[in-house]
């Protein structure tokens, strides 16, 4: 295949056709750029099917109206970030290419195409089935022209009585300079006509969602809402006395919110915190705009933000639907949401008659998986730390935070553990995009209350999710341990699904606290018994399992690698996944978002299969499994993707299981991942990602996980 050929394939994506080698081809470079899937493209085709969510009638309403608000969090996220990077590579002259091929123009123009296709469809589905259902069920998006002389009337006084105040216009031009338009803020751009002078001026009114909300109720009606945007527009007048209101239209801006802090920094924190400041003035990379802004407004819009044509993008429905969330969050309506759901207590954490179990006790009789949300992160993980705060033998807690949440309890008891005289050790990672601000605040109290706060090793972000216990056992000391696969904040592990180990494995725990003493001092590991920490030895074992499992191999006793995570990128890993196809081994992925590996490729890939789970929650945890005969299945859990920054350029710990029901655990995840028919997608050798048709029993890994785990909790609690 010729690389142009190639890189159109790659660009098309989903639905493409693409010309495989015939079975009688020589053998693959594996490095071929028709090999490997765009990452940006191969991530909104993961978004695309959270609008196949949005589109599906046996998703409950207001679950439906949540995916509507999730795609749009997430598309933000992708052009302040990624599609950022791509503009600023064109404007630069930078020709960085990945294993694809593509340019960084050809992605952007890709990009495009697929957003607005995907808008469009989002558009439809909301003003065709979601709000005339919602209506239907007395939830109800009025515009102020639709209601009624008296309805309109109280709309009005609420205008001047709480909107009115929270407004401030500015006008644009007239010798004053060009007004800051903040990252993501919705805009009423108006046009006005002062009719003594005879002239038109622009002007721009921000919409105060942030205060007061985006939709406000009518009335005493606690379900009839209208957008703040359009009751703004209702009472333009009011804003502008004196002057005609020609016209006025909606947009919003999305800017560059990615930044660099150096790490010769003398002092980190105060130099995330100025990089945070520049950011809310980052490049603007997109404008969004109602269809049909009139050019003596978008015009000017356009030349002050300094943009291109191709970065202005139109639309009909409303513009940032990532406010839908306060719909799907208005009281009621049970009938139209998935049925409530509360994680239970592991078995192996519950005391006799309901109390609360000792888990260092229960960590001393096995290993112990959690598996978040159907296992409860409260009564797992928040209870380890309670408990070690409390426990007088306990001389030290090490924790490391990548995001937390503002009442996560965890922080707090390393404040109190230090208070207690415990050595509190806590890792922050300042760096973790979006969450600066909060990791910041919470540095700061944590070093005020004597907790020894580290920012991590320099040029590497720590991502890993990990505790250390150290308890003072007899003669010695006892290192009890937590490891996730997601970060340690109660709201998210209600909604991720995320796996965690609790050990008191000796050898590991050396590892994990020879591990803590090279991100708080100055040492390089001398080598880890069990674990595998990026960027030391994590890609090196992943491989070197991948070439073990190949060795293994044979016709009569066939080895299986099968390999959970949320994104697939790294080409070394691809190309070893590759071998191990060619070599017969079949390999199964269960990859949430990015996948750059193309399966069903003969002579490549024809055994590798992937399957994408998009649903209730949001899958997030990575297990590696590599099941050679003759022997127990190689199996891990760990912080880890198998992407380049995952590897390269973070400090990662992938942790092996080795206890046995932990282990049929896991298998039991990886069983129920791929078999899931309910909510799954196959990748095609085409790019394209087919949704699998339910058999005569439908699988759901989410819903089965659900039932198994609080059918055990009721067995445990009976006995």
């Amino acid at each position: 295949m010729e690389p142009t050929e190639a890189k159109a394939i790659t660009a098309a994506g989903v639905g493409a056709e693409v010309d495989l080698p015939a079975s009688d081809a020589p053998a693959r470079d594996l490095e071929d750029s028709s090999l490997y899937f765009n990452r940006e493209l191969s991530w909104l085709d993961f978004n695309d099917r959270v609008v196949q969510l949005v589109e599906d009638a046996s998703v409950p309403l207001l679950e439906r109206v949540k995916f509507c608000a999730i795609w749009e969090s997430n598309l933000d996220e992708f052009y302040m970030v990624r599609v950022a990077n791509l503009q600023e590579q064109v404007e630069a002259g930078v020709d960085a290419r990945g294993a694809d091929g593509l340019r960084a123009s050809e992605q952007l123009a890709a990009i495009r195409a697929r957003v607005v296709g995907q808008r469009e469809r989002v558009e439809r589905c909301l003003e065709r089935e979601l709000f005339p259902s919602l209506a239907e069920h007395d939830i109800r998006l009025v515009s102020p022209e639709a209601c009624d002389a008296e309805t309109r009337e109280v709309l009005t006084r609420l205008f001047r009585a709480q909107v009115f105040p929270a407004l401030t216009p500015l006008v644009i031009g007239l010798g004053r300079p060009f007004p800051y338009i903040s990252n993501l803020s919705l805009s009423l751009g108006v046009v006005l006509r002062d009719p003594d002078q005879d002239v038109e001026v622009l002007a721009r009114v921000k919409v105060p969602k942030e205060l007061l909300g985006r939709f406000l109720r009518v009335g005493e009606d606690e379900t009839t809402l209208v957008a703040l945007e359009d009751l703004i527009a209702a009472n333009i007048e009011i804003l502008f006395p004196g002057m005609e209101v020609l016209e006025h239209w909606f947009f919003r801006v999305t800017r560059d919110t990615d930044y660099d802090v150096s790490d010769e920094a003398d002092d980190l924190l105060q130099a995330v915190e100025e990089e945070l400041r520049r950011r809310r003035f980052g490049e603007v990379v997109r404008l969004e705009v109602q269809r049909g802004m009139s050019s003596r407004l978008r015009e000017p819009l356009v030349a002050a933000l300094g943009i291109e044509g191709e970065e202005v993008d139109e639309f009909d429905g409303p513009l940032d639907l990532s406010d839908l969330w306060a719909i799907h969050g208005l009281k009621g309506f049970a009938e139209l949401r998935d049925p409530p759901h509360s994680g239970v207590t592991q078995p192996r954490l519950l005391g006799e008659d309901g109390e609360e179990a000792d888990v260092m006790a229960a960590m001393r009789e096995g290993d112990i998986l959690v598996h978040h949300p159907y296992d409860s992160f409260t009564t797992s993980v928040e209870r380890f730390v309670k408990q070690a705060v409390a426990d007088p033998n306990v001389l030290a807690i090490k924790q490391t935070v990548y995001r937390t949440s503002a009442d996560s309890p965890l922080v707090p008891s390393l404040i109190e553990a230090a208070e207690r005289g415990k050595q509190a050790v806590c890792m922050v990672e300042l760096k973790a995009r979006f969450d600066e601000s909060a990791n910041i605040a919470w540095a700061k109290k944590l070093e005020e209350a004597g907790v020894h706060v580290v920012y991590g090793i320099p040029a590497l972000k720590t991502h890993c999710k990990c505790i250390l216990v150290v308890r003072r056992e007899g003669d010695g000391v006892r290192h009890y341990v937590h490891v996730g696969t997601g970060n340690y904040n109660p709201k998210t592990a209600r909604i991720y699904t995320d796996v965690g180990l609790f050990t008191a494995d000796p050898q590991m725990g050396s590892d994990i606290a020879e591990m803590f003493n090279s991100l708080t001092g100055y040492a390089r590991p001398r080598g880890y018994r069990k674990v595998k920490v990026a960027p030391f030895n994590l890609q090196e074992g992943i491989l070197e399992e991948i070439e073990r499992t190949i060795a293994a191999h044979s016709a009569q006793r066939p080895a299986r690698i099968r390999l959970k995570m949320n994104s697939l990128l790294d080409a070394k890993s691809i190309r070893a996944l590759y071998r191990a196809s060619q070599a017969g081994v079949d390999v199964s992925l269960n990859v949430r978002g990015i996948c750059a590996l193309r399966p069903g490729v003969e002579g490549v890939s024809e055994r590798i299969e992937v399957v994408s789970v998009v649903g209730r929650f949001l899958e997030h945890s990575r297990i590696y499994s590599f099941e050679r005969p003759g022997e127990e299945e190689s199996i891990y859990i760990g912080s880890a993707d198998l992407m380049p920054r995952n590897l390269y350029k973070r400090v990662e710990l992938m942790v092996p299981i080795e206890d046995p029901r932990v282990r049929a655990d896991l298998l039991d995840v990886l069983d129920r991942s791929l078999a899931d028919d309910t909510n799954a997608w196959t990748l095609g050798p085409d790019g394209a990602w087919t949704r699998r048709v339910p058999g005569d029993e439908p699988r759901s890994v989410q819903r089965e996980l659900t039932a198994r785990h609080a059918a055990r909790a009721s067995e445990s609690a009976a006995i």
